[in-house]
């Protein structure tokens, strides 16, 4: 759960979007797990998670061959583990960093929203170190790259109807449902609003559980 500067942070980033802030709260503590920051040599960093096969895309050559033999880069997805400490983490993006500083940035998922490095230009930033620059900024930055993301996906208005399944779907992809992401959002979201979580629609003679 996050904590009152937190969440104060993000409902003012919230208000000057004029987006419901329990909403926004929602989807950036499911998101984040409910952590919004980690401490690294004493600095206040995002969380990140590093993706060795979107590095492996943005090199060649020598380059490619020296983070592969490294164990920083592999053509297969998950193939290069992420450590468990976020320091840990940060020390790897640091090693990739020495290879190809901007490939290792656009090739890590960034603070609350776990936006991608790689989608910097999508999402209209100058370059992947604005991008990096914003999430490193602190909580309302990163509450501002999680909205740029929504936006720019297209899923602001599920967002604002609170049409949880739509923004999931959009957000974290067909197979939401595996990790129940629009049920988390939904509880997320009344919890932070303050009251219960809408009860799921019923069909005559159906469960819930069957609907969808």
């Amino acid at each position: 759960m996050f904590d009152r500067d937190v969440i104060t942070a993000i409902e003012k980033v919230a208000t000057e979007a004029g987006v419901e802030a329990p909403a926004l709260l929602a989807v950036a503590e499911v998101e984040s797990g409910g952590r919004a920051f980690a401490v690294v040599d004493g600095r206040r960093e995002p969380l990140i998670r590093f993706e060795g096969h979107y590095f492996d895309r943005r090199l060649s050559g020598q380059a490619r061959d020296r983070a592969r033999a490294q164990g920083l880069a592999s053509p297969k997805a998950q193939a290069v583990p992420n450590p468990r400490s976020q320091a840990a983490r940060w020390a790897l993006v640091g090693r990739a960093a020495a290879i190809d500083r901007n490939a290792a940035w656009e090739s890590v998922s960034w603070g609350l929203g776990q936006v991608m490095g790689a989608h910097w230009a999508w999402l209209g930033y100058p370059s992947v170190a604005a991008m990096v620059a914003e999430a490193r900024s602190g909580i309302e930055g990163q509450t501002r790259l999680m909205l740029r993301f929504i936006e720019k996906a297209g899923l602001l208005d599920a967002l604002r109807r609170r049409d949880w399944a739509a923004f999931a779907r959009g957000y974290n992809g067909p197979a939401y449902r595996r990790n129940a992401y629009d049920t988390k959002l939904a509880e997320a979201h009344a919890r932070h609003a303050g009251h219960a979580a809408a009860p799921a629609p019923r069909v005559a003679g159906v469960a819930p559980a069957a609907l969808g």
